[in-house]
């Protein structure tokens, strides 16, 4: 598969589809697009038409990292999206669609350049502002974690945590960051946060929130304050798996009629 090296680590990437507007697809925090595929939020499964970028976020899947906390901030990862768009597809706009850590990435992206997304589609978006120092006191935890025990000790307390209602019917997978680079990766993740909410306010793309319930890493409150800063937005919530089975084709509704 082709790479990109950008700020001293390589991108792995693949393109599908052989015409129409481009989709780059993002995901989340120590997944990759293969882990999130199993997950079934591989949502351009369902679009025709379009070519679909999906990549590896750097110290994720088969991208490589680097071992600079500050480089996993999403404002980072944004500026890694946006010289992979330049590489791939420059000067084309493109539709934007990524969970958790990919929201964060979008949106920062979409406030340094409003003016390369058509739409954007946030999935789950993560905890943010007032909330966001808690759930970096976790992630440090966890970066503790696995400097002592390893990889097996994160994932046990990994196996007792509440499944989102949504997630019920979700495959058991594991983390696709290197166990040396998870700890920076973590705590990268922990002092990161979304863009102001006034520069969020200023994208004005087509936007589609997909949320889900009974997720203290996703909570709604985030997806609310995301439909309430962006006008043309609109929130859906996931309620049962057969909700985020519905997923895939509203997003190539969005993708189609509001481009």
């Amino acid at each position: 598969m082709p790479a990109l090296r950008v700020r001293g680590a390589s991108l792995d990437y693949d393109i599908t589809g052989d015409d129409g507007p481009l989709v780059v697809q993002l995901h989340g925090l120590t997944s990759s697009r293969s882990r999130d595929a199993q997950l079934g939020l591989d949502l351009g499964r369902a679009l025709r038409g379009h070519r679909i970028l999906r990549y590896d976020a750097r110290g994720h899947g088969r991208s490589s990292g680097t071992d600079r906390e500050s480089d996993y901030g999403w404002d980072a990862l944004a500026e890694d999206l946006l010289m992979l768009l330049d590489a791939v597809a420059p000067g084309e706009k493109v539709h934007g669609v990524g969970p958790s850590m990919g929201t964060g990435t979008l949106l920062h992206a979409a406030a340094a350049d409003r003016r390369r997304f058509s739409t954007l589609t946030l999935v789950t978006p993560p905890t943010a502002y007032k909330r966001r120092r808690a759930q970096g006191d976790v992630y440090r935890a966890n970066a503790q974690l696995v400097e002592r025990g390893g990889l097996a000790a994160l994932l046990e307390i990994g196996d007792t945590a509440p499944v989102p209602p949504a997630l019920a019917d979700a495959p058991e997978t594991r983390p696709t960051v290197p166990a040396e680079l998870l700890p920076i990766v973590l705590r990268g993740a922990a002092a990161t946060d979304l863009p102001p909410k006034k520069r969020i306010a200023r994208i004005e793309v087509p936007t589609l929130i997909l949320a889900w319930t009974g997720d203290r890493t996703h909570p709604l409150k985030t997806a609310r304050t995301l439909r309430e800063l962006i006008d043309d937005s609109r929130l859906i919530v996931a309620r049962s798996p057969y909700g985020v089975m519905a997923w895939p084709g509203l997003f190539a509704e969005h993708v189609t009629t509001r481009a």
